[in-house]
């Protein structure tokens, strides 16, 4: 059974950082691609960021692009988001996703079938 564990998740004043990270365990898991969604109150799921196994490819929502970077470890099976100058507009739920396919429409919830609980992100103004 795959389990995605996510943690860093808390309270910051508009331009502040936060660091999340996403663990994932199964026996014999080994995602090839991982990624971020969000989800604020009242609002669908959303595409954050995603990368491939090799880090050859990344993508980014138009939202986060310059401000937030994804990176991963590998031996880890651990996916980062590094958020900078964060705005009351990134206050939602943050999930982590990973596949054991990179998929092409990596942008949509239809493309991950690992979901982690979720961990909260509060950006006050």
């Amino acid at each position: 059974q795959v389990q995605l564990g996510e943690s860093g998740g808390g309270l910051v004043q508009s331009g502040g950082s936060l660091r999340l990270s996403c663990a994932a365990s199964g026996r014999t898991f080994s995602p090839t691609g991982m990624g971020w969604f969000r989800q604020a109150p009242g609002n669908e799921r959303r595409f954050v960021a995603a990368m491939s196994f090799s880090g050859s490819y990344k993508y980014y929502a138009d939202s986060v692009k310059g401000r937030f970077t994804i990176s991963r470890d590998n031996l880890k099976n651990t996916v980062y988001l590094q958020m900078i100058s964060l705005r009351p507009e990134d206050t939602a739920v943050y999930y982590c996703v990973a596949d054991s396919v990179f998929k092409s429409y990596y942008y949509s919830t239809n493309a991950w079938n690992y979901w982690g609980q979720g961990t909260q992100v509060t950006v006050s103004s």
